[in-house]
């Protein structure tokens, strides 16, 4: 048998965790302590002692009599849980309670203006379920026949309903940012703050209209918080590959973190409060670890124990979603939730807090904040282009970063929105590091150029290659790329004229930096997004093999290189406007033929026109680009008719027809109209429930309808 000396419950022979209270078991078994000589043993913690020594195990109070003499020993004083709460609380606001990557003003003079605080500008998030997520992918909407958007479930809602949620989400869709508000909301109600706690947490959702605001349900009191990034446990807490893990892994990862933090005293009581009161769990980035293929079963075998292990408390883990689609990701036992894109009301509400919160910070009144929130509302919904952006969180976020940057405006062309937009995030990423004390600014840490003695330009050329390298090389066509750390530091080193330079020194130094790179795992980094990688690699792609290479990789990847090929076309053409169109020639080389349409002429003829509806003045065509548009305008007349391409690419031809100019007369007039003639007969009509699931209620129910008469009926609708 052995004893907990901490909580006195009987455990298992050579147990190294306490499963009541979490204390590490460093003894061995009560029954075995021994003594040699005249020592003396205390066999509560099961310690030995050898001649002439005293061993206690566990807590001692009172007297301890050795060898005839008598020693009254008080032991240390035991630290105030409450006071060791307290201060876990606030490491974790600490933590969790400011935006990540809206430090990318650069009128701001010291790092602490640029942290913005979460509870300030968080906007809640309406979920998906993964069936209508799948929906989503092929509707306008994803919703079934007479569902509203507002009947969607707040992600509150879901956490609150599941006591184990896997909440999944595109990069920047808002997964860890929420993950850092609940954190943030259970810490500030458990320390008693008057703006960050439970009210803040479920207030109501954004809504357009006359609709009553409700709070989002919440019926689990103030739990205590535990938040751990699966990547950092990945790194640091998983045992050797093909090793079993399990709940004592995590735990310990836990306790070491803690440790780091100089809250070890705390560990005991934060594992007897998970197991007696239980607590929410927090487990971000599920897929987002170093080698996630090799070590998945590993982090899988982590959370399934222990969700186990610590029954009483809730679990919430978050993962990519197209990561998680796959069978080998899903836990056991664990609900599913998509989150969705924002909608108008949250983008408004977004946009308000935004401006409302950064106006003392700028020097703003609260009408001029207040006018410029109005303005970039404004923007958003007058251009297509812009609500898709802003439809994804962090790209809202970098959008609104932008407009107060530029005061009060925002390109109109999405290339240039990009190109600011990455500026912004080189200058955060590359810029000095700097303090302000009350009389003067100190400089902290010079900028990366300044460090390496290098042009600023030369930097910025290295991260294009990289992008472009990665982008290339990427297994999957979605997300981020990963770039490796020694790619970066070699170029880098490379790129350094200043001998003081060490691989290692230059790891410190980026490691504290973020904005255009960050770092995801060890030894890895990764862009923001996915459409900086692409706008990168389109600049390298500009002055390294424009317009040839990049219309080679279109023609022949157009899935991976079409979004840089776009991009690509629409910075050169911002330079000069004769590039885009030797662009399109190059991607549409030859006049469609009688013979049949190659795959390779229909995706470049596409991407041309995609590109020449983005970026081109189809207003002012000279007459030998004028020979290059029709030719573009015939391969998308054999794209619809042929049907080479996909029936989602065969529609966006159709669309980009339509913005060039449809060359059909039988399409775009009355005289050249082509009719169908449909005979006389029975056909059925309507649909079944039973049979088709998204079947409108109008429809039902499938009957015949006998139509005595023929009729013509137009080729193509008008």
């Amino acid at each position: 048998m052995q004893v907990c000396p901490q909580c006195k419950t009987e455990l298992p022979d050579k147990a190294r965790f306490c499963l009541a209270c979490g204390a590490p078991q460093t003894g061995v078994p009560a029954d075995q302590a021994n003594v040699t000589g005249s020592g003396a043993a205390a066999q509560t913690g099961g310690i030995a002692a050898t001649t002439g020594a005293v061993a206690v195990g566990g807590d001692v109070g009172g007297d301890v009599i050795t060898g005839g003499e008598h020693h009254h020993y008080h032991g240390p004083p035991s630290p105030d849980p409450a006071a060791l709460q307290e201060a876990y609380l606030y490491h974790v606001l600490e933590e969790v309670g400011h935006v990540a990557l809206v430090g990318v003003d650069p009128k701001t003079a010291s790092e602490a203006e640029t942290r913005l605080n979460l509870s300030a500008v968080y906007t809640g998030l309406r979920t998906l379920t993964p069936q209508e997520h799948d929906r989503l992918k092929d509707s306008a909407t994803g919703l079934e026949p007479g569902e509203s958007k507002r009947t969607r479930l707040s992600v509150v809602d879901q956490l609150n309903r599941h006591s184990k949620l896997v909440l999944l989400g595109d990069p920047g869709s808002g997964k860890s940012t929420f993950v850092n508000f609940v954190a943030m909301c259970l810490a500030g109600q458990l320390l008693g703050l008057p703006d960050t706690n439970l009210a803040r947490l479920t207030e109501p959702l954004p809504q357009e209209g006359d609709q009553e605001p409700q709070a989002q349900p919440w019926d689990h009191g103030a739990l205590l918080p535990v938040r751990v990034v699966l990547r950092d446990f990945a790194a640091r807490g998983l045992p050797a590959a093909g090793e079993r893990t399990t709940a004592k892994h995590l735990w310990d990862f836990i306790a070491a973190e803690l440790q780091a933090a100089a809250l070890e005293a705390y560990t005991p009581h934060l594992a007897q409060a998970l197991f007696k009161q239980g607590g929410l769990i927090l487990l971000d980035g599920l897929d987002e670890v170093p080698a996630a293929e090799q070590r998945r079963e590993q982090i899988k075998q982590a959370v399934e124990d222990f969700a186990t292990t610590f029954r009483k408390c809730r679990l919430l883990v978050t993962s990519r979603t197209y990561a998680y689609q796959q069978q080998a990701w899903r836990l056991n036992g664990f609900a599913e939730a998509v989150l969705a894109s924002f909608e108008q009301d949250q983008i408004d509400h977004f946009v308000e807090r935004w401006y409302a919160h950064i106006a003392p910070l700028r020097g703003m009144s609260a009408g001029d904040a207040a006018g410029r929130a109005e303005l970039l509302k404004r923007a958003i919904r007058a251009s297509d282009r812009l609500t898709a952006l802003a439809t994804r969180p962090l790209l809202l976020t970098l959008m609104a970063s932008l407009h107060a940057w530029r005061g009060g405006s925002l390109p109109e062309k999405r290339e240039q929105l990009y190109a600011d937009t990455v500026d912004l995030l080189l200058d955060w990423w590359e810029r000095p590091k700097v303090v302000r004390d009350r009389e003067r600014v100190i400089v902290q840490q010079p900028s990366l150029a300044e460090w390496l003695r290098v042009d600023r330009d030369q930097v910025r050329a290295l991260l294009e290659c990289l992008a472009f390298q990665a982008h290339a090389a990427q297994p999957e066509l979605v997300g981020t790329a990963d770039v490796s750390a020694g790619d970066l530091l070699s170029g880098l080193m490379r790129l350094s004229r200043n001998p003081q330079v060490n691989p290692a020194r230059l790891v410190e130094y980026l490691s504290w930096r973020a904005g255009l790179l960050l770092p995801r795992g060890v030894g890895v980094y990764t862009f923001p997004h996915r459409t900086f990688q692409e706008y990168l690699a389109a600049c390298h792609l500009t002055i390294t093999g424009f317009p040839k290479r990049v219309a080679e990789l279109a023609r022949s990847d157009p899935n991976r290189w079409r979004e840089v090929t776009l991009l690509a076309g629409a910075k050169s053409a911002r330079g000069a406007p004769f590039s885009l169109w030797a662009l399109v020639e190059k991607l549409c080389p030859r006049d469609v033929g009688a013979d049949s349409q190659s795959a390779e002429d229909a995706w470049g003829a596409l991407i041309a026109g995609q590109a020449l509806v983005e970026s081109a003045d189809l207003e002012q065509i000279d007459a030998a680009d004028r020979q290059k548009l029709e030719r573009v305008q015939g391969h998308l007349v054999r794209i619809l008719d042929a049907g080479q391409l996909p029936a989602v690419e065969r529609v966006a031809a159709g669309d980009v027809l339509a913005r060039l100019g449809d060359p059909r007369p039988e399409v775009m007039t009355v005289e050249g109209m082509q009719f169908c003639r449909i005979p006389a007969g029975p056909f059925r009509m309507g649909s079944n429930k039973s049979e088709d699931e998204m079947a409108w209620e109008d429809e039902e129910p499938k009957h015949p309808v006998d139509i005595p008469y023929d009729y013509w009926l137009a080729r193509y609708p008008v």
